[in-house]
């Protein structure tokens, strides 16, 4: 990680992303512009978290671990996004591995600041339980469709809500990486490579390489059921 010095990148950052509604910048605010390489971890899991972080260029990979080691996909998150909301507000350590994907700017703030002057600023917690409750409203229906969906329901719900860029949560889902969309639908590669498979031979997808082309729409959304990571 790298603090970047640049008021002017950091103030058109603060522009783009309506950041100065968040907070009131009429008080001297201790933001700090933070670069991360791609490959990077931003946070790790279990690590004490002092200061909450806006995602404001790039793409991170965020990844949940149990006791055995085995690695659960969660999302990914592009900008804008709020890192950090959880820890803040429950005040514990790290939930979630967070990795750099590609180039990427945070913009930290301090727990500290944030104690002594936000936390009680309607705007501030409003934006905090907009950002929860979207987490919460997709990890549920993720959840539900992995549950009570087949993987043929499921792999054909996932092309479905991620072809479209009016899903917010299909973009923190899209992935062209056999491994990782099998974790994101709660299946294993070589499940998830014969439905596919599967899939090809019916003419419904087509595949090369790393690229799956939807070649009979219908037939997916019939398989979907209806059903949306949304």
């Amino acid at each position: 990680m790298k603090i970047i010095h640049d008021s002017i990148l950091l103030q058109s950052k603060i522009k783009q992303f309506e950041i100065d509604q968040i907070f009131r910048l009429s008080d001297e605010i201790p933001f700090e512009l933070r670069y991360y390489e791609p490959g990077e971890l931003v946070l790790k899991e279990g690590e004490q978290m002092d200061t909450l972080l806006l995602l404001v260029e790039g793409r991170v990979k965020i990844t949940s671990s149990v006791q055995t080691g085995k690695v659960l996909l969660l999302r990914f998150c592009e900008p804008f996004a709020v890192i950090g909301d959880i820890e803040l507000i429950q005040k514990i350590a790290v939930q979630s591995q967070v990795e750099a994907v590609h180039r990427t700017l945070c913009i930290a703030v301090s727990f500290k600041y944030i104690y002594e002057h936000a936390i009680h600023e309607p705007k501030f917690l409003m934006s905090l339980l907009t950002h929860v409750t979207y987490k919460l409203q997709t990890c549920t229906t993720a959840s539900r469709v992995n549950l009570l969906a087949s993987v043929e329901n499921r792999f054909a719900s996932y092309l479905l809500t991620t072809i479209h860029e009016e899903y917010e949560f299909g973009k923190e889902i899209r992935t062209t990486n056999t491994q990782e969309i099998a974790d994101l639908i709660g299946t294993t590669p070589r499940h998830l490579n014969r439905v596919i498979l599967k899939l090809s031979e019916q003419g419904v997808i087509g595949r090369e390489r790393d690229t799956i082309y939807i070649l009979d729409k219908k037939v997916l959304q019939e398989l979907s059921n209806g059903i949306r990571y949304e």
